[in-house]
């Protein structure tokens, strides 16, 4: 007899960089949820965005694949319609899929594999709604015509209730009367508990606007400890999206976005709390279930002069990871290098079905399990046509096409990631070594013209359990 597929509950927060966290050393931050779950959970320490925006970060998500091989590359763009994401294998395998807050879906398949979706950010883009038959890749708008610069985002933070914190209020709600109807549903007696569940929770929060409520932003105001004399990189990617403490935007200003900032990751938090008590109210016990807790990507935060995201430093590239199922792992910290793509192969095997063939997804629960990586100790990071990362061990190498010099950073020798290393005679094989991983992921002017994927099937099982 096939044993009951455990039922999965998915957290995420959008733009969460990875050491503001309790359970991460940050010591003024208030994360008691998240330290709760890295307490009793595994947490992994170098874990990676495939792509450090928004919705290819996302996307390759849920579609365990990174930017390169799915297409969808940078803001703007979707997965296709029909897409074999991870919510679609679930939903085929009996699961209720049912996704609550942002997901950021651009095209016109808004539901992607969830039988079911809640929340205010559900909208085909226009650019989809004119012209529906075009090739979904083509479809970016200028960034300059959605957003203002980081200098405005950072003179304008402070006390108040941004529209993300009203989107986010509006999923908890949906989040908390969806887990009643489903576990309980005390007027119409229909509820259906026996059914596994995969509920995503994706909440907005911490992602700018940087506002926030005046009793967390005034506990943080005099407590953080904002980035201000920081020198910019010399290279020509890397030092911009500056805000320049005293010129953009005034000290005063820059401390009050970073409290703001913290404000919010602990208000973010706070709802992911109240979604477990939910669950507990409503009688179930949390150790059953997989819980994760991730965010799609990091923020500068003005580290290295730099706001929001986009750069492949540790503090935008690198994310928060937690998986805790207490039944069968018990608590540790894993420093391999594994990637948001990885979690679809972990949560098809925890879930007791096979993951597609053609993902760049490898289990990680070896890991879990307290063993080795799955396959190699890399993780991959894309931002556009150009942009590429390759971490492997403590090196993390850096592509940005051929008019602009590459990037090798020792997160070992140089935490900092000011010392660049590319030229370094000590790491030059090292460099030619990930030249030839550069163009077997499909870039550079040498690029595997038959690249599908990254090569990491060999690395997954394919078999369910009995």
């Amino acid at each position: 007899m096939r044993e009951k597929s455990p039922n999965i509950l998915f957290l995420m927060s959008d733009e969460h960089r990875y050491d503001v966290a309790g359970f991460a050393g940050d010591p003024v931050i208030r994360t008691p949820t998240l330290d709760h779950l890295a307490a009793t959970g595994v947490v992994f320490d170098n874990a990676y965005t495939p792509s450090p925006v928004c919705i290819p970060g996302r996307q390759s998500l849920m579609a365990g694949q990174l930017p390169r091989t799915t297409g969808c590359l940078r803001y703007g763009q979707d997965l296709p319609p029909g897409h074999n994401t991870l919510a679609r294998t679930l939903a085929r395998h009996g699961y209720a899929t049912v996704a609550c807050g942002k997901l950021h879906h651009r095209g016109i398949d808004q539901m992607q594999g969830w039988t079911r979706r809640i929340g205010s950010d559900i909208t085909v883009g226009q650019d989809f709604v004119a012209d529906p038959a075009a090739e979904f890749a083509e479809r970016v708008p200028p960034l300059g015509t959605v957003k203002w610069s980081d200098a405005k985002e950072v003179r304008r933070a402070g006390i108040g209730r941004g529209p993300l914190v009203a989107q986010d209020e509006y999923t908890l709600t949906g989040a908390l009367d969806f887990i009643e109807e489903f576990f309980t549903d005390p007027y119409y007696d229909r509820a259906s508990p026996g059914r596994p569940v995969l509920l995503k929770v994706s909440l907005n929060q911490p992602h700018y606007p940087y506002l926030a409520d005046a009793e967390r932003f005034t506990y943080y105001l005099n407590r953080v400890t904002p980035y201000l004399d920081e020198p910019p990189s010399d290279h020509p990617f890397l030092r911009q999206r500056q805000v320049r403490p005293g010129i953009d935007a005034g000290e005063d200003e820059i401390r009050r976005a970073t409290a703001a900032y913290y404000a919010m990751v602990e208000n973010a938090d706070a709802m992911f709390g109240r979604v477990i008590r939910s669950l507990e109210h409503q009688g179930q016990d949390l150790d059953d279930w997989v819980v994760v807790y991730t965010s799609d990507h990091g923020e500068m935060l003005g580290q290295h002069g730099i706001w929001e995201k986009q750069k492949f430093y540790e503090a935008s590239v690198r994310v928060p990871l937690i998986v805790r199922w207490p039944r069968r792992f018990g608590h540790r910290r894993t420093d391999a290098n594994v990637n948001l793509c990885d979690l679809y192969a972990t949560l098809c095997e925890l879930a007791g079905h096979p993951a597609p063939d053609d993902l760049d997804s490898r289990s990680l629960v070896p890991l879990l399990d307290g063993g080795p990586v799955s396959g190699p100790d890399e993780s991959v990071s894309h931002f556009g046509d150009t942009n590429l990362m390759i971490k492997q061990g403590s090196l993390k190498y850096q592509y940005y096409g051929e008019s602009m010099p590459e990037v090798l950073f020792d997160l070992e020798a140089d935490p900092s990631e000011r010392q660049d290393f590319v030229d370094a005679p000590q790491y030059r094989e090292s460099v030619e070594r990930f030249r030839l991983r550069r163009a077997a992921l499909g870039y550079g002017p040498d690029a595997d013209p038959a690249y599908r994927n990254a090569g990491y099937t060999a690395a997954r099982p394919t078999a369910g359990r009995s």
